[in-house]
């Protein structure tokens, strides 16, 4: 099967690219590497140096016919959004719509989405299963949910078949300090070096931390998954507040950091944990690694 994946260069992208190239895919890779780096992306894939909102999008689709469409170009900082409005709206919902105009027009069999726990917003009770209320606090929790409705249209007009992927807070090897999973990114750089570690607000605040391999391996599942129209979310369905995993994380590294605590962010999220039985049975998929495993293993891959 062929298989475009957008934003392929970037952190989850590029784990998913991995995934793809052992199933033996056909892989084209487009990403216009503001955040993505070259290095991510193996020989193997056809990478392409664009933006999706550009208008050179439509005559690719035209000229390579893609079975599949993995669309993970996003922008992904919360903070950005709340500064930024509009780059975030350029991005994530215009530049979405033109991957779909263009997956529609030319055949695509399913577009497979990365949205977020962000859609949620600050939810009464944890964890959280895809029937709640949708009320993001942020302006990249709203871009995520309004691709999802262009998704379900696109969908009952046009035919075009999708599954949502609604992350918890991804983690792993290759991650920089942006997006909603970065805090492990920058707590393992600093507790690597001995630097203190500034928490927003009291560090009660919990996450559902999913690795990156296991997200890679619930991608691939949803290109050929049974059913059509798909929302599930991918998650460990377990909380861990921030305070908690210094300590896991210090444990591991053997080493003691001080913690300096600052005023909340304005749109974060104090409690987040997503259910995650759809994609147990609907994608026959489950978090195979365990947090402490996975820390470890992105604790290494500083130290290198």
């Amino acid at each position: 099967m062929k298989v475009l994946v957008t934003g392929g260069a970037g952190f989850i992208g590029s784990h998913i690219l991995d995934k793809l190239l052992r199933e033996n895919c056909q892989v084209v890779v487009i990403d216009n590497l503001s955040t993505g780096r070259r290095e991510n992306v193996p020989s193997a894939a056809k990478l392409l140096e664009m933006d999706i909102a550009c208008d050179d999008l439509t005559e690719l689709f035209k000229t390579e016919l893609f079975d599949y469409v993995i669309h993970l170009a996003a922008q992904t900082s919360v903070p950005a959004s709340l500064n930024d409005p509009e780059h975030d709206c350029r991005i994530n919902i215009l530049g979405s719509v033109k991957v779909l105009d263009a997956a529609r027009k030319f055949g695509v069999k399913r577009v497979v989405f990365s949205s977020s726990a962000a859609v949620y917003g600050d939810a009464a009770a944890v964890p959280i299963k895809e029937d709640s209320v949708l009320r993001p606090s942020s302006f990249y929790g709203l871009s995520k949910l309004t691709v999802e409705q262009y998704l379900r249209l696109y969908k009952e007009l046009f035919d075009l078949d999708y599954a949502i992927l609604r992350y918890a807070n991804v983690y792993g090897e290759r991650q920089g300090d942006n997006g909603e999973g970065g805090v492990i990114s920058i707590f393992a750089r600093r507790i690597l070096a001995g630097q203190s570690l500034s928490i927003f607000g009291d560090g009660g605040q919990t996450r559902d931390f999913v690795y990156v391999s296991d997200v890679a391996d619930a991608n691939f599942l949803a290109l050929t998954a049974h059913g059509s129209g798909l929302t599930a979310n991918i998650s460990t369905a377990t909380e861990i507040s921030i305070n908690n995993l210094i300590e896991v994380m210090t444990d591991i590294a053997e080493k003691k950091v001080e913690k300096r605590y600052s005023v909340a962010r304005e749109g974060d999220i104090y409690r987040s944990s997503l259910a995650n039985d759809v994609a147990l049975e609907t994608l026959g998929w489950r978090p195979e690694t365990r947090l402490s495993s996975g820390l470890l293993n992105t604790l290494q891959a500083h130290r290198s």
